[in-house]
C-alpha cells in the first residue's frame, strides 16, 4: 500500500470531480487548495467527506481533487461521488456500506432546458382571456 493511488470520477449537475486516494494522514486538497480554504460552509466540508466518514477512514488517506463546471454544490457533490468509487477501488467489500448510505448511486439531477414560447422550463406567460 505504500506508493498505491486509486482514482475514480464523481459527478453531479454539471460538475465533474477526478479524484484520488493516497495512504496518508486525511488531509484533503481541492484544485490546490485546501478543503477549508476552498468550501466556505461546514455542510460542504462534511458533504465533501461523507464518504470517508461512512467508511470510517477520515484519518487514513490524503485526498487529491481536481474539480471543474457546476457551483459549489454541484461540486461537493461530485468529489462525494467520485470519493465513494475511489474508496470501493481501494476495498471492494466497502461498497455494500457505501450503497446503503446512498453514497454511490449518480444524482441525476439536472437542470431542465428553457422551452420556445415559454417563460421557463416549465413556467409560461400569463395567459389573458380578453
Amino acid at each position: 500500500m505504500a506508493g498505491e493511488q486509486y482514482y475514480a470520477t464523481g459527478r453531479r449537475k454539471t460538475a465533474t470531480a477526478r479524484v484520488y486516494l493516497r495512504p496518508g494522514n486525511g488531509a484533503m486538497m481541492i484544485n490546490r487548495r485546501d478543503i477549508d480554504k476552498y468550501f466556505h460552509t461546514d455542510a460542504l466540508k462534511r458533504t465533501a467527506r461523507e464518504p470517508l466518514a461512512a467508511a470510517e477512514m477520515l484519518d487514513r488517506f490524503d485526498v487529491l481533487v481536481n474539480v471543474r463546471g457546476g457551483g459549489e454544490n454541484g461540486q461537493a457533490g461530485a468529489i462525494r461521488h467520485g470519493l465513494a468509487r475511489a474508496l470501493v477501488a481501494f476495498e471492494p467489500g466497502l461498497k455494500t456500506r457505501l450503497r446503503e448510505a446512498g453514497l454511490l448511486t449518480r444524482d441525476s439531477r439536472v437542470k431542465e432546458r428553457k422551452k420556445y414560447g415559454q417563460k421557463g422550463a416549465r413556467a409560461r406567460f400569463q395567459f389573458s382571456k380578453r
